[in-house]
């Protein structure tokens, strides 16, 4: 399976607050990607590293990439594909899945070896 991997420009940070904090307002003026993910136990953000205010919990210094999509839903091996080859090369990865695709996040100091290892296995890398 080859996929289109494209690098969304910036630096992106992974927060975390706690379940019962309100809507991360903050989070929203980011137009190239924002996630909220709110669980009983926490609400995870992801959006530019600028935007998360000092005192937040957060992990910062991600490159962000996103599959070309839409991906059908009956799709299988996509997301595989692009972790097993990070995972071999000792990789760590924040993954996201959307309506229509997938997203990976990577630390910007491992990004050109993530985008080599995806090349390596086929996949096209983008904005690199």
């Amino acid at each position: 399976m080859s996929l289109v991997v494209r690098r969304v420009p910036g630096t992106w940070a992974v927060a975390r607050l706690d379940a019962a904090e309100g809507w991360p307002w903050w989070a929203t003026p980011s137009e190239l990607f924002s996630s909220v993910t709110r669980t009983p136990h926490e609400t995870s953000v992801v959006c530019e590293a600028s935007l998360v205010p000092e005192g937040v919990r957060a992990e910062r210094g991600f490159a962000l990439y996103s599959v070309d999509g839409p991906i059908p839903f009956d799709a299988v091996g996509v997301l595989a594909s692009l972790v097993q080859p990070l995972a071999r090369e000792g990789i760590s990865v924040f993954s996201i899945s959307t309506f229509d695709t997938d997203h990976i996040l990577v630390s910007r100091a491992n990004a050109a070896r993530s985008e080599a290892s995806w090349r390596a296995s086929g996949h096209e890398v983008l904005g690199g």
